[in-house]
């Protein structure tokens, strides 16, 4: 039953392709200050699970509600509170790293913009990287940029896909970091991944699916 402490809700989960199930009547719930792991094969719909709870995809049934009401990516409401990394990552190919961050900072009205960018690309090393356009970065380093837009910006829940993908040891280091510091303050999040020691350094509960 959601209770209005819940950030998130999902109940009776499901989604097909064809005759194809992908998962069925998937339930969680998240409050303030949670992460949940979303774990399972690959293949296993984690993450048509998260485009669901992001809102770019619809599922077939069930019921998703993000601070009491439902989930819809063309709503500003869902967009002002949800900060997403999933499978299709997309930037402003001719702003450079610096500016792409901040118009994200400025568009979601963030009180100082430029020192917000300032001190998120120094956390996740792209400081020297700040004046290259997106194109000429590696995919380690688009990875961080991507990271990086859900930092500059406010949110209430962050739903990443497998965040850990294609960051180094000390990458997943502040990976792992950051998340606890999301939820020291105050922000749910929802996120897949492979890397057990990060499941288990940050998530509060699991979802296994397709297991």
């Amino acid at each position: 039953m959601a209770t209005k402490a819940d950030v998130l809700t999902v109940r009776g989960l499901t989604r097909s392709f064809g005759e194809l199930v992908v998962f069925r009547d998937i339930n969680v719930s998240l409050r303030r200050a949670q992460i949940c792991a979303v774990t399972g094969p690959n293949g296993a719909g984690k993450t048509t699970l998260l485009r669901c709870i992001a809102g770019t995809m619809r599922p077939d049934s069930g019921d998703i509600r993000l601070l009491g009401q439902p989930v819809d990516e063309a709503d500003p409401a869902t967009r002002a509170a949800v900060a997403s990394v999933l499978d299709d990552i997309d930037f402003f190919p001719d702003l450079s790293v610096s500016e792409h961050l901040e118009l994200m900072a400025y568009a979601h009205g963030m009180p100082d913009p430029v020192a917000v960018v300032a001190e998120t690309l120094t956390a996740l090393g792209l400081d020297p990287a700040r004046d290259q356009l997106p194109p000429t970065l590696s995919s380690g380093q688009r990875r961080r940029l991507a990271l990086a837009s859900c930092f500059v910006r406010p949110r209430k829940l962050m739903v990443l896909d497998e965040p850990e993908q294609r960051l180094d040891e000390a990458g997943r280091q502040w990976l792992a970091g950051a998340l606890l510091r999301e939820k020291e303050a105050g922000t749910a999040v929802i996120l897949a991944s492979h890397d057990a020691d990060l499941v288990a350094a940050v998530a509060d509960v699991q979802l296994a699916i397709g297991a």
